[in-house]
């Protein structure tokens, strides 16, 4: 039998021994989160076990710098929320503190009789520098140290900590709802009112957490009290009564020691301390200290020239040094000087930029007068509390700006932007929608007034100014504010003047949304388009048709008012069209077949159901029979007595449906209804006409007679 090794083959165990090379070991120091972790680490073990001299001396110097850094950042920090890890430091330097007294502490008190060195040299430098060979000196040193500590700075900063953390706290809901109604208003947008949230989350924290962090630096002076009483009282005891030595040089020594260390460790409580008063005190200051100081202290130049006043008289008094109080008031006075030139100087600057406004403005170019605008409202000067109301609201502008945020979601489109001015040859109450600069609608409004109209159709019965509703020319009556709830108990339909502006705007804009699709607007479509639809748009612009082709198509869709919000299925049509036919109108008719869900939609009736008027197989012979040309020559040439008995016969079948209760579109063949339609939008422009070719085969529908 062969015996078998115990143990990992030697290959083995050279790997297992360097699994953790000294790259991973570098590449785990340079993480900071455990840096951090075995820092604190570091200062519990401290806490518990001895540390040699030369250490002590290392870590010392750790803390001062340290100290040094959070006072610096304090000063050079812009805002207090730069620097929101301030709590957490002072925990750390506080224990780094603490651990550090204690291992101090045990040197102390187990080497004191061996001399001041017994500490490390960074004590014993503290210690003899300060107190210079008298230990009361440095006692009362040390006391004053923990007083102005203790009393003066950390008592007071954490007043302000106190106090800025109970005003945020109950500044917070004000501050949220100031938010909410920016963001509602439009002055900011959702990622600005995301911030603005953070930082005021952020600001209430942080100043909670500087209330509970100032208690650190007030335990820590009276720890350090505590610990210099504790180290002299049982150094004198060790020293005289277990090592032998006498009361002088055991009072000498280690009250040296411990002055040195209350010295060492005091000083960057003072720093931290001073660092947590500015930060909690720099509330409502921006900018860096030094420029927020020197820019507020001198800004008044009548405070300075007194003090150099009363620097120079305090110099000319017998006793006290002249020197000092003289250069003092000249300094204060140069400063003085200086600080008021400057202000006149930024004073005339001002004048003469008032003045360069005041002046008469340049003439403009008669260029400008070419300009025009694609809407424009001009109104009265009755009706200028519809834009600026007594109580700063801006009703007009509001429902103008929902208007084309719902224009743009149902049409496809945005609206251009809505130009509103005052026209004083306009009668006081009326007002003139403006088309491209062409009238497009007008009407007349009382801006504190309300329109009241029977629902039935019929004279309102109530004392006002009797007059036709501007939109639709249904008998209305201006009444006034206080008949506003009679009116609603009465049943009928009662709408401010805002309102009744803001309805007439809507209809003039459907009934003209082709005319403001523009060449640009229609560039900005489908550039906006999604990256796979615009490969569709390379393939067809402008190999097979161009933008403009897509603008006339577009246009052809939005005169009978369909919505050409599906972009995609509309530019799938044209790629479709284009392969038999250029002509505008004839594309048109095709997107629409493809569109078919989305008509039968629009115009669909209650529970979904389309209801259709037929238009008869005579009609369909006479209308197909008089369409000459070939082409885009194609043209309607019906005898106008036929024309007239078509409209006749229309208008009585939609009249006979609208005393049913239905609103029923008018159905033709696809050859015939672009022609159809031209004669039935001349008089019913709202009267939808669908093609059969339009109706989706899933569509619901409900005839309700034929023409």
């Amino acid at each position: 039998m062969t015996d078998v090794p115990a143990g990992p083959p030697p290959a083995a165990k050279q790997g297992l021994a360097g699994s953790f090379s000294l790259a991973d070991a570098l590449a785990v120091l340079r993480r900071g989160d455990i840096l951090l972790a075995i820092g604190v680490l570091a200062i519990m073990v401290v806490l518990i076990l001895p540390l040699p001299a030369f250490l002590l001396d290392l870590f010392l110097a750790v803390s001062i710098i340290l100290s040094v850094l959070i006072l610096m950042t304090a000063l050079f920090i812009q805002h207090p929320l730069e620097f929101t890890a301030f709590p957490t430091v002072l925990l750390i330097a506080t224990m780094l503190r603490l651990s550090l007294n204690l291992a101090s502490t045990r040197l102390i008190l187990s080497h004191g009789h061996e001399g001041t060195h017994a500490a490390g040299h960074v004590i014993q430098a503290f210690g003899d520098f300060v107190m210079g060979g008298n230990f009361v000196i440095g006692i009362i040193v040390f006391a004053i140290l923990i007083i102005v500590n203790f009393m003066v700075i950390t008592k007071g900063s954490g007043r302000i900590a106190e106090v800025a953390a109970r005003f945020s706290l109950d500044a917070m809901p004000g501050k949220q709802m100031a938010i909410d109604a920016d963001l509602s208003a439009g002055l900011i947008n959702e990622q600005d009112a995301k911030k603005r949230r953070k930082d005021l989350e952020d600001e209430s924290s942080f100043y909670g957490a500087m209330d509970g962090a100032s208690k650190f630096v007030k335990g820590d002076a009276i720890a350090g009290l505590l610990i210099t009483f504790i180290n002299v009282i049982g150094g004198v005891v060790i020293g005289v009564f277990q090592m032998g030595v006498t009361f002088s040089q055991a009072s000498h020594s280690y009250t040296v020691l411990t002055v040195g260390d209350g010295l060492v460790t005091q000083v960057p409580a003072l720093l931290v301390s001073t660092a947590a008063g500015l930060l909690v005190s720099k509330a409502g200051v921006s900018g860096a200290a030094d420029k927020a100081l020197v820019k507020q202290l001198s800004g008044y130049p009548q405070a300075l020239g007194m003090a150099a006043a009363v620097m120079a008289i305090m110099g000319l008094l017998p006793g006290l040094p002249t020197l000092p109080f003289l250069g003092l008031a000249a300094g204060a006075g140069l400063l003085a000087w200086n600080v008021t030139k400057t202000q006149r100087l930024a004073a005339a600057k001002t004048v003469a930029k008032a003045e360069e406004a005041k002046a008469p403005p340049a003439e403009e170019p008669i260029s400008t007068a070419l300009r025009m605008d694609d809407l424009k409202i001009e109104l009265g000067y009755a009706l200028l509390p519809l834009v600026n109301a007594t109580d700063g609201s801006d009703r007009l502008t509001e429902q103008i700006k929902a208007l084309r945020r719902s224009l743009a979601s149902e049409m496809g489109f945005v609206m251009p932007a809505v130009r509103i001015l005052d026209n004083v040859q306009l009668e006081a109450n009326t007002y003139v929608i403006k088309i491209k600069e062409t009238d497009a609608g007008s009407g007349q409004i009382w801006a504190n007034q309300h329109m009241v109209m029977d629902p039935a159709g019929g004279q309102v019965n109530l004392p006002g100014h009797h007059t036709l509703e501007p939109t639709f020319s249904l008998p209305a009556t201006w009444v006034e504010a206080n008949l506003r709830e009679e009116a609603a108990i009465r049943g009928y339909t009662v709408v401010d003047a805002t309102t009744v502006l803001s309805t007439h705007l809507t209809e003039i804009l459907k009934g003209n949304m082709a005319d403001l699709l523009s060449y640009a607007e229609v560039q900005k479509l489908l550039k906006e388009l999604p990256k796979e639809q615009g490969e569709l748009v390379k393939d067809i612009v402008p190999s097979l048709i161009t933008v403009t082709g897509i603008q006339r198509v577009l246009q052809q869709l939005l005169a009978e008012r369909v919505s050409i919000r599906d972009l995609p299925a509309i530019l799938e049509g044209i790629a479709e069209a284009v392969g038999f036919t250029r002509n505008p109108r004839e594309v048109a008719e095709h997107v629409r077949s493809r569109l078919a869900r989305q008509l039968c939609a629009q115009n669909a009736g209650g529970g979904g159901v389309l209801p259709i008027l037929a238009l008869s197989p005579r009609w369909e012979t006479a209308f197909a029979e008089s369409i000459v040309g070939t082409g885009d020559d194609k043209h309607l040439a019906m005898q106008p007595s036929r024309l007239t008995e078509f409209v006749h016969a229309v208008r009585d079948a939609f009249e006979d449906a609208a005393r049913a209760g239905e609103v029923p579109v008018l159905i033709t063949s696809a050859a015939i209804r672009p022609f159809v339609r031209g004669i039935v939008e001349r008089f019913r422009a709202q009267t939808t006409v669908m093609s059969q070719a339009e109706i989706h085969p899933r569509a619901r529908l409900k005839t309700v007679g034929s023409v």
